[in-house]
C-alpha cells in the first residue's frame, strides 16, 4: 500500500512565491507534525528545516526521504513554547505554521524572516468549537487576529471562515504575506 500524503493547497498555489524566497535560504516547517507540508517543498526542490518537540516526528519524516531530496532536509528538535527566545538569532527566508498557536511566537516569527522572505499560517478560529477540537480558547485565533498580525506586511492570501477538511468542517484563517525590506 501507498502512502499518500496530503499538504495544504496553499502550497500547491504559491509555490512560485516559496521558490523566489528560498533562493535566500532555508523555510522553516515550524511545528512541523508528520512533515506533510515540508516534504512537499521537499519533493519541489525547496530546503526545508523541520522543527517539531516530539523527537518521534522528526525520526518518521527522516525516514520518508529519498536519497535524492535527504540533503535538501534539515531537522530541529525544539520546544518552542519554552520562555527562551528559540528564534533569536536566527533567520529564514520563509516560515509556514499549519494547525499550530503559541501568540508568545508571533513576533520572534516575523522577526525570524528575513527582507522579502515569506509567512504562510493556518490555524483554527473560535468558530471551530462547534465542529470538535480544539476548544481551549488558547490555540484558536479571534476574529481578524492573524491578519492584524501581519498587517505592516504584503499580504497576498487571507481568509478566514469554514472550509471542507475531508469531510469534516473545520473553521481556519489563513495568511500568506511577504516581509517588507524596510518596516
Amino acid at each position: 500500500m501507498e502512502l499518500i500524503i496530503t499538504y495544504s493547497s496553499l502550497l500547491e498555489l504559491h509555490l512560485v512565491q516559496l521558490k523566489k524566497a528560498a533562493e535566500s535560504g532555508k523555510i522553516l516547517d515550524l511545528a512541523c507534525g508528520t512533515g506533510r507540508n515540508g516534504l512537499y517543498l521537499i519533493n519541489n526542490n525547496i530546503p526545508v528545516l523541520f522543527s517539531d518537540v516530539k523527537k518521534d516526528s522528526l525520526a518518521v519524516i527522516k525516514e520518508t526521504l529519498n536519497s535524492n531530496t535527504a540533503e535538501l532536509a534539515h531537522f530541529w528538535h525544539v520546544d518552542f513554547e519554552q520562555k527562551d527566545n528559540q528564534l533569536k538569532n536566527r533567520t529564514f527566508s520563509g516560515i509556514m505554521v499549519f494547525r499550530y498557536l503559541h501568540r508568545p511566537l508571533f513576533e520572534s516569527i516575523k522577526n525570524a524572516i528575513l527582507p522579502g522572505g515569506i509567512i504562510i499560517y493556518e490555524t483554527f478560529t473560535v468558530e471551530n468549537r462547534q465542529f470538535g477540537r480544539p476548544h481551549n480558547a488558547h490555540y484558536l485565533l479571534n476574529k481578524g487576529e492573524l491578519v492584524a498580525q501581519f498587517k505592516d506586511w504584503n499580504i497576498i492570501h487571507q481568509f478566514e471562515g469554514i472550509i471542507d477538511n475531508q469531510g469534516s468542517p473545520q473553521a481556519i484563517a489563513q495568511i500568506i504575506a511577504l516581509k517588507p525590506f524596510t518596516e
